[in-house]
């Protein structure tokens, strides 16, 4: 029922620093919890961070804990994707998702998804 529109992906260098955002439209955006997958070719989606919808509790997957951070930004329906010392294994589709309730590892829990961003990194 939500609606994401994100934006941010892009073509940058290994090292390098992008932040992605994601839109959400919905009179229940508020009481959604958020979460960012990405999906490189010939890959399954795989989770990446998610954010409860009072922005106190987050989660991450093991390979980008230290490096990326997810945030919200619930006045403007707004949940961002800070990704530091971006290596060329995080090339991959970025998506957002939201669901009602608490958040979720599993692509099949989210009901709501973004378009998809491309995020490539450079060697």
């Amino acid at each position: 029922q939500a609606q994401l529109v994100e934006s941010g992906g892009g073509l940058v260098q290994s090292g390098d620093s992008l932040r992605l955002s994601c839109a959400a439209t919905g009179r229940t955006f508020s009481d959604y919890a958020m979460a960012w997958f990405r999906q490189a070719p010939g890959k399954e989606r795989e989770f990446v961070a998610a954010i409860t919808w009072t922005g106190k509790s987050t989660a991450y997957e093991d390979v980008v804990e230290g490096r990326f951070t997810i945030s919200r930004d619930t006045a403007n329906n707004t949940v961002y994707l800070q990704m530091n010392r971006v290596q060329p294994e995080d090339t991959a589709v970025y998506y957002c998702a939201a669901r009602p309730g608490y958040y979720s590892r599993w692509e099949e829990d989210y009901d709501s998804w973004g378009q998809g961003t491309q995020v490539t990194v450079s060697s």
